[in-house]
């Protein structure tokens, strides 16, 4: 779905068309206009079954997640941060690859975890940092970059990275074009607000957008943000990756996406 001044934007079937099956979610996110989809987790299905189900539908696959553990347990926002699972987070990153490359989809966002009480932060810190950079290396490898996003602790209590300086330092400390900013216009909201300070001042680094209105979650146009004045920066700025939809609907996701009209115009193109 791209608008008439360049902004394309993508939906993530794990927040949209909640109404039917994931299986048919494809389908429905081809009716509404959009040429590309976003999801977390593609691990329990095939990707022989994924890529046909992207072919049927005329999608593209944009991003996806690393793999992380159970909910309610210490990975379930991820591994990357945790000393003791270097093993899992390099057996994720791995199998993420191999997804991302069978699905030909460009961008892998590795989820940074929480950081356990009992775990010094520049420890905890640090194994991130080196994890990214072994990451990056492998990712270089397979034609895929990877993206990092600070999540708010409201959402995710004790999520390593909350902030947009602290991502935008890790790519840094990194130093590889491989690894770029997953910037969340919701959790930076959350967190910090300033939305296009931030944006501006890091959009250099900045490799894909998501969106959801605050403090709900839900499409753009049911809270706070100034979705014109964002938009429009984005466009002046000429950005040119995608943005995920990743919003929680209010309603039906059909009956919701009004906004692309009334933020982006020619929202359905």
């Amino acid at each position: 779905m791209t608008t008439d001044h360049g902004l394309r934007f993508c939906a993530n079937l794990g927040w949209l068309f909640g109404e039917v099956p994931f299986e048919e979610r494809f389908d429905a996110a081809a009716e509404a206009g959009f040429s590309a989809v976003e999801y977390a987790s593609p691990y329990g299905r095939s990707p022989v079954e994924l890529r046909r189900r992207l072919k049927d539908a005329g999608l593209r696959q944009v991003l996806i997640n690393s793999p992380v553990g159970p909910p309610g347990t210490p990975t379930a926002a991820g591994t990357a941060c945790l000393p003791d699972q270097v093993g899992e987070f390099r057996d994720g990153v791995t199998r993420a690859l191999d997804y991302a490359v069978e699905l030909e989809c460009p961008l892998v966002h590795l989820r940074a975890g929480v950081r356990p009480p009992d775990v010094p932060r520049d420890t905890a810190f640090s194994r991130y940092v080196a994890n990214v950079a072994w990451a990056g290396q492998l990712a270089s490898g397979a034609g895929v970059r990877l993206v990092i996003e600070a999540v708010n602790a409201r959402d995710v209590p004790g999520y390593l990275l909350q902030t947009q300086e602290q991502a935008a330092g890790v790519v840094a400390a990194v130093g590889s074009d491989q690894v770029g900013m997953l910037f969340d216009i919701y959790h930076c909201q959350m967190s910090q607000g300033d939305l296009t300070t931030r944006l501006e001042e890091f959009l250099p680094s900045i490799a894909h957008i998501q969106v959801a209105d605050a403090p709900g979650r839900a499409e753009p146009g049911t809270g706070e943000i100034a979705w014109d004045f964002v938009f429009d920066r984005l466009r002046a700025r000429g950005y040119p990756g995608w943005i995920g939809c990743e919003y929680r609907p209010a309603n039906r996701t059909a009956d919701g996406l009004g906004w692309l009209t009334r933020y982006a115009p020619e929202g359905n193109g």
